[in-house]
């Protein structure tokens, strides 16, 4: 009797603890998955904080601009120029994501040859004052797949909020605008002073990076880029703001 009792407690036990493994086992599955989903959600927030920490700081550039070849060391389709004020920021971004340059100044030269995509660009692109460039990856693909990935990370870069660019870019085109997005092109236009087209601007907003090749102005600078209100879809609308350059709202 005694035996037949102890064989039953001994039993029993093993049944409680063999029970208390599996909820244990249970409840650390269940935390993993909790963990799983809750870091699953932080990634968008976390991958927007790596970009506004990544930002540099701008500045106004005052100077000679000047309509120059893009240099070999950024990936472009031969021909391809742009005002000069902007090339420390395009060799910045080539550096850290797989650009290539399709298009940048399009219109004439002093020459009288004609540069760029003819016809490509609305009106009053910025296109035509050099502070404009179309980009595709350095590994083509007509289709939005992984190669878009590097040019999809740029464009949340320059915009991290849909209408709301970060400084010194004036216009990002790319989803959710007609004629860029994913599998077509990424547009990057440059804050600017009001010029016609086929004219350099007066000044122009630029990251502040490794900054070579323009001397400074004389006059008087302001202590950060003045803004301006936003232009019609379309292209740029040349209102006179005291200098600034509406926002544009076309390639």
């Amino acid at each position: 009797m005694l035996r037949r009792t102890l064989r039953q407690d001994s039993r029993n036990g093993r049944r409680t603890a063999d029970n208390a493994g599996v909820s244990h086992r249970l409840l650390a599955n269940a935390w993993a998955r909790t963990f799983a989903v809750f870091a699953l959600s932080l990634a968008p927030l976390l991958a927007i904080c790596a970009y506004a920490e990544a930002a540099p700081a701008t500045r106004v550039a005052y100077g000679a601009g000047k309509i120059v070849p893009i240099p070999a060391s950024i990936p472009h389709a031969e021909g391809d120029m742009v005002d000069q004020r902007i090339i420390p920021n395009l060799r910045w971004i080539a550096q850290r994501y797989p650009i290539y340059v399709t298009d940048g100044y399009s219109g004439p030269l002093l020459n009288g040859e004609h540069v760029g995509c003819n016809g490509c660009h609305v009106k009053n692109s910025d296109h035509y004052n050099g502070l404009a460039v179309d980009i595709v990856p350095l590994e083509p693909s007509s289709k939005c797949d992984a190669n878009w990935a590097g040019i999809t990370r740029l464009a949340l870069f320059a915009e991290p909020e849909p209408g709301k660019p970060r400084l010194p870019f004036r216009w990002v085109g790319y989803d959710g605008d007609a004629g860029h997005g994913c599998g077509n092109h990424l547009h990057l236009s440059w804050n600017h002073a009001v010029a016609p087209m086929f004219q350099l601007a007066e000044w122009v907003e630029v990251m502040a990076v490794n900054f070579t090749g323009v001397q400074p102005s004389a006059k008087k600078k302001p202590n950060s880029a003045p803004k301006a209100p936003a232009g019609p879809p379309g292209g740029v609308s040349q209102v006179a703001t005291g200098g600034v350059s509406a926002r544009p709202g076309g390639d």
